[in-house]
């Protein structure tokens, strides 16, 4: 049988199609690549974005800021020295961009200037961590990105 050039192009867009549903497929259902938006509510966390700002430039003007590092016991997150760390209210979210099931929330209950966020809830990989802290009616944010 002799194929001529018609036959040649429709085999050609057959395969060509077959190669892209092949990775539609591929992509839809295997878990890892599932990503989760950073949010549900999306559109809420953007209209507060500007008091998030307004919350990390008040974050600059400290003389000390917050400082995190990993430890064989999880993540140690100091606070500043110089604030009277009874006065320092607020939370810790840690958010997981791989799997949204793992995100998890801290409120901050402090005994001296260190918070531990304990290695039994954190798994291997990257983790974003975001401090929403208040101290004497002034509020602060935190962000970073850490691989744990």
């Amino acid at each position: 049988m002799k194929i001529n050039w018609g036959t040649g192009i429709v085999l050609a867009f057959v395969g060509f199609i077959s190669f892209i549903m092949y990775f539609i497929v591929n992509m839809n259902v295997q878990s890892k690549y599932d990503h989760d938006l950073v949010t549900d509510s999306y559109y809420d966390e953007e209209l507060k974005y500007q008091s998030d700002i307004d919350k990390q430039r008040n974050a600059l003007k400290l003389t000390e800021n917050i400082s995190s590092k990993l430890t064989a016991s999880g993540v140690e997150i100091q606070f500043p020295k110089n604030l009277i760390f009874s006065n320092i209210k607020g939370k810790v979210f840690l958010y997981r961009p791989s799997n949204k099931q793992f995100d998890f929330e801290i409120p901050i209950s402090l005994s001296n200037h260190t918070l531990l966020i304990p290695d039994n809830r954190l798994l291997g990989g990257r983790w974003n961590i975001k401090i929403d802290w208040s101290y004497n009616n002034t509020d602060y944010l935190f962000k970073e990105e850490i691989t744990y």
